[in-house]
């Protein structure tokens, strides 16, 4: 390499960093305008709250509870055959 391919190479360097710099700098946001306020939000506890008198009544029936109506002798209902 010659003496002038080196200097402009160089030139060519120092160049496109401070462009770089510049458009970097103009692209990304700096810290300060990166602060944003948010929602605080409740503290999750383990406690449950009984459920309202209004909507659940406590005299109901459970609808977990396998209710059976009549007399069924089929064992295996899904089996597509009566007996």
């Amino acid at each position: 390499m010659k003496q002038k391919d080196i200097a402009l190479i160089l030139i060519i360097i120092v160049v496109s960093a401070a462009i770089s710099l510049f458009v970097s700098n103009s692209v990304f946001s700096s810290p300060k305008n990166r602060q944003q306020s948010v929602q605080v939000v409740q503290v999750i506890t383990t406690d449950f709250p009984s459920a309202d008198s209004r909507y659940f009544n406590s005299n109901a029936f459970d609808p977990a509870k396998l209710i059976t109506i009549g007399q069924n002798s089929n064992s295996n209902p899904f089996s597509g055959s009566s007996q």
